[in-house]
């Protein structure tokens, strides 16, 4: 099984950060990428500005596994947050997209700790969140059932994520019970009709002599 937020449990994380403060900005500017993309951990700790292209054609460019470099494009909605992020701290384009207040990057711990926290405040709104380990990978899980859900297909999914293999990406179709549901919809009922169990006369025969 693959676990993953719905759309009411994202609206929960996305709303748990302290935006009136810097670190709150910092972090809800970073889940939203995270959700939106599905970069993992390692991935968006290495993020610098010089990453994020928010003019026309807006995307992230990232190195993943084996030092492979892949562009995410950017929706409406993150290029608005990182741009009003990027603005408020200001640097050089070597520079950590989301720095400490130090001006270093984040660690891969230290973003784990972030998203526990914000799952933890967002579980008192969202009952539905208390049943789930959220953790950064579960934001990636997030990102590929929502391209999912929207049809998209496995291999785009797959450079999406930025897995070699297309039998990797596979595992969001079989943890996902939502698209199994479709598509027993789509199926014909058997022409059958409930009925009860009539035994055979011999049976009965049997049955009576005992």
């Amino acid at each position: 099984m693959v676990t993953y937020l719905t759309a009411d449990e994202i609206d929960a994380l996305l709303a748990s950060p302290d935006r009136r403060t810097w670190i709150g900005r910092r972090d809800h500017a970073l889940l939203v990428l995270a959700v939106q993309t599905g970069l993992r951990v390692s991935e968006l700790t290495r993020l610098c500005r010089s990453d994020v292209v928010l003019s026309a054609g807006a995307h992230v460019r990232c190195h993943g596994k084996g030092r492979k470099e892949r562009c995410t494009p950017l929706g409406r909605h993150t290029v608005a947050i990182l741009t009003a992020w990027m603005n408020e701290q200001p640097g050089q384009p070597s520079d950590p997209l989301f720095p400490t207040r130090q001006g270093r990057p984040l660690s891969t711990d230290a973003v784990e700790d972030l998203v526990d926290k914000y799952a933890a405040i967002a579980k008192a709104s969202c009952p539905s969140l208390r049943g789930k380990n959220v953790t950064p990978h579960t934001l990636r899980h997030t990102s590929a059932m929502a391209l999912l859900h929207s049809r998209v297909d496995v291999a785009t999914i797959a450079l999406w994520l930025g897995h070699e293999r297309v039998q990797t990406t596979n595992i969001y179709i079989h943890g996902d019970l939502t698209i199994k549901e479709q598509a027993l919809a789509r199926l014909a009922p058997p022409n059958t009709k409930p009925g009860r169990y009539r035994p055979p006369d011999p049976l009965l025969a049997f049955l009576e002599s005992l």
